[in-house]
C-alpha cells in the first residue's frame, strides 16, 4: 500500500488536493479540506470524491 499527497496550485493558491491510496483509503485525513479527492487503486468505478487511480493514466 502507498500514500501520496498531490496538490495543484494556481499561482500561490492551492486548487485541489489528491490523496492517493489503496482500495480502503478513506477521507479521514482530508475530510475538512475543500476540493479534496481520494485517488484509489484497485477500484473500477468512482463515487463522489473517490476516483479510480487508473483514470489518471497511472496504470502499471
Amino acid at each position: 500500500m502507498f500514500f501520496l499527497n498531490l496538490m495543484f496550485f494556481d499561482g500561490a493558491e492551492r486548487k485541489y488536493l489528491f490523496e492517493v491510496g489503496g482500495r480502503n483509503k478513506d477521507f479521514s485525513q482530508i475530510k475538512d479540506i475543500e476540493n479534496s479527492f481520494v485517488a484509489a487503486d484497485e477500484i473500477e468505478t468512482g463515487f463522489g470524491n473517490k476516483i479510480p487511480l487508473w483514470l489518471f493514466g497511472m496504470m502499471y
